[in-house]
């Protein structure tokens, strides 16, 4: 898989970007080539690609190279895999993934054991791996807040329909479940719809929700655990079921929060996108250039939850 060539952003060399936290401890030697593997299968990843972008051009003051590497539109272990396979086929010296899935562990060790670094960001399947470390939402803690914000809108009862990204992924499970086993717990009459899975593409959580709708008329809010919330937006707009049905879903993406200002989305909550991207990458090259581990093996990063009138 070849390396796309990133535009420059007007972010001066060695000046660090609003939104970034983690400085250059010193300027490499030689050239430290770092490819940045991500997908583009919605607008969340937008952000992940302008702090990929504003790396490259503040590591670039420290004799540093970061290429971006599209692994597609379609998540999978499997392009998770070849795009790992590639950049160590192009020698790079250190690596950053998101590889959300599980069976992405085997090639990650095999890196590594390579003497090729991986920082792991946004999500990561639940088996173990060698990475340096990983940066990302506490997706379970994440999902009850969601869960408390659920039962507090909805009063406690009603029905709730429940749209997942993939299936097969740890982190949209853990959303999930982190919600769902909070509302079982304490709001037993919240009668929960699916869940469904959406794949992260819009025009599917549209359809799921014209479908719940059709056959529950009382329903009453809609979880999106991943990408595509303002499809069931958009949805609950063009049924005008704008006031009786809220979404609730994660990200602070223009097309969220268009829908959050219009009223069919009730609440989003940010992981911080832009500094997952950018904050892993300057850490792995510290580590390259300099030898700083990062501060811890999980690196918390803190979203808030945006509401109407909040933004």
């Amino acid at each position: 898989m070849l390396a796309m060539a990133l535009m420059v952003t007007a972010v001066p060399a060695q000046e660090m970007p609003d939104g970034g936290t983690v400085a250059a401890e010193k300027a490499a030697d030689d050239d430290v080539r770092i490819a940045f593997l991500s997908f583009q299968n919605n607008p969340f990843w937008i952000p992940v690609t302008e702090g990929a972008e504003a790396a490259k051009a503040y590591l670039s003051g420290f004799n540093g190279t970061v290429d971006y590497v599209d692994l597609g539109n379609e998540l999978s272990a499997e392009a998770v895999v070849s795009g790992i396979e590639g950049a160590l086929a192009q020698q790079y010296d250190g690596i950053v993934v998101v590889p959300i899935f599980d069976g992405t562990a085997r090639i990650i060790d095999e890196a590594v054991d390579s003497g090729v670094p991986v920082f792991n960001i946004i999500a990561e399947g639940g088996v173990p791996s060698k990475r340096l470390a990983f940066i990302g939402q506490d997706a379970t803690a994440a999902g009850k807040q969601i869960g408390e914000f659920i039962v507090d809108k909805m009063g406690g009862e009603g029905k709730l329909g429940v749209i997942t990204g993939y299936f097969g992924a740890t982190q949209h499970n853990n959303r999930m479940n982190g919600a769902l086993d909070y509302i079982k717990e304490e709001a037993p009459k919240i009668e929960i719809l699916g869940p469904f899975e959406n794949k992260d593409k819009a025009e599917s959580a549209y359809s799921l929700v014209e479908d719940m709708h059709t056959a529950n008329p009382e329903l009453k809010m809609v979880y999106v655990t991943a990408g595509g919330p303002y499809g069931a937006a958009k949805a609950v707009q063009d049924l005008g079921l704008t006031g009786k049905v809220g979404v609730v879903g994660f990200d602070h993406t223009p097309e969220n929060v268009r829908y959050l200002e219009s009223g069919e989305m009730v609440g989003l909550l940010d992981q911080a996108p832009f500094q997952q991207a950018f904050d892993s990458t300057v850490m792995l090259f510290n580590y390259l250039v300099a030898g700083t581990k990062p501060p811890s093996d999980v690196i918390a990063v803190e979203g808030n939850l945006m509401t109407p009138g909040s933004e």
